[in-house]
């Protein structure tokens, strides 16, 4: 089974990093770095399926690092195996969240049977929308209902790309998906950004997308999102089209018309002043708002300020 994006190798033993790049490279091209905080670049914006972590050195840091991580619900699917040296005593797993580990010694036996377990694991596990690689409707649902659930306060917000199907039968299913990929990396990269702990984001599917924040940063996340939408988009477009500001392609009824560059709207709710029993019953809401939202011209936010 072939990884379909690169392995993620944590370790500063130049032996094992041989001797793992040398095993894997016909299931993947791996990716080395020293330590967990090296790594989280590549992690942030590739959100790889598989990481093996060398427990031998900088233990404290890198499980630390590796536990905020899979805490997270972006990146829980991201399989990890840990390496142990031969005379080192495991620890309680609550303390390593850790899929499964090795022996050193045992790497070359079974280090590639481990890792192809690893992946098959994840896939039936959890469900990723496979463009964007971000959480898809069950995981959002979850997410959703759980915080419900334990009686947390938070934000949802509802985002959708305005005008996304006339610019993708233009253009289009390649370039579209290239436009998918970027909002979801940059709703992904500025909520991440702005609460690193206890934020979520989901690929509902289409140009939809969800995320969660702590309501006192949400709004102002959400509008950082539409600038940085406006300053990018523009770069999907032929010369020629960008400088109109406008496209020819057809609407859904398949007549021509003139449609404007993509924008994006975003519906925010909370429940912080009203009480939701079910995921459903937010999402509805935060739905309604991105389309108060989608009636305003250009990329738009719009709050859900009622108390009842």
């Amino acid at each position: 089974m072939k990884a379909s994006r690169p392995i993620v190798v944590v370790s500063r033993d130049i032996v094992l990093t041989s001797d793992i790049d040398r095993l894997v490279r016909n299931i993947s091209s791996p990716l080395f770095f020293r330590d967990m905080k090296s790594s989280l670049d590549f992690i942030y914006n590739c959100n790889p399926d598989f990481l093996l972590l060398d427990i031998a050195e900088d233990r404290d840091a890198n499980v630390r690092i590796l536990n905020d991580l899979k805490s997270d619900p972006i990146f829980g699917h991201m399989s990890v195996l840990a390496v142990f040296p031969d005379d080192c005593e495991l620890p309680a797993w609550r303390e390593l969240l850790a899929d499964d580990y090795i022996r050193r010694s045992m790497i070359e036996c079974e280090l590639l049977k481990r890792i192809e377990l690893s992946l098959f694991r994840a896939e039936r596990i959890v469900q990723i929308n496979p463009l964007t690689s971000l959480p898809g409707n069950i995981t959002i649902t979850r997410q959703i209902q759980n915080r419900l659930d334990k009686g947390e306060k938070f934000g949802v917000a509802y985002a959708d790309i305005d005008f996304f199907k006339p610019f993708n039968d233009r253009y289009g299913f390649g370039r579209g998906d290239e436009v998918l990929k970027m909002v979801g990396r940059l709703i992904l990269n500025m909520v991440k950004e702005q609460q690193p702990q206890g934020s979520f984001v989901g690929h509902v599917g289409g140009d939809d997308f969800i995320y969660i924040m702590d309501i006192g940063v949400i709004e102002e996340t959400s509008r950082k999102i539409a600038d940085y939408f406006d300053k990018m988009v523009g770069t999907f477009y032929d010369a020629e089209d960008r400088e109109q500001r406008k496209i020819q392609s057809v609407d859904r009824a398949g007549t021509g018309k003139t449609f404007p560059l993509m924008t994006i709207s975003i519906g925010i709710t909370h429940n912080q002043h009203r009480e939701f029993a079910h995921y459903s019953e937010i999402s509805t809401v935060a739905s309604e708002m991105k389309h108060v939202s989608k009636k305003v011209a250009g990329s738009n936010i719009q709050m859900d300020r009622r108390k009842a």
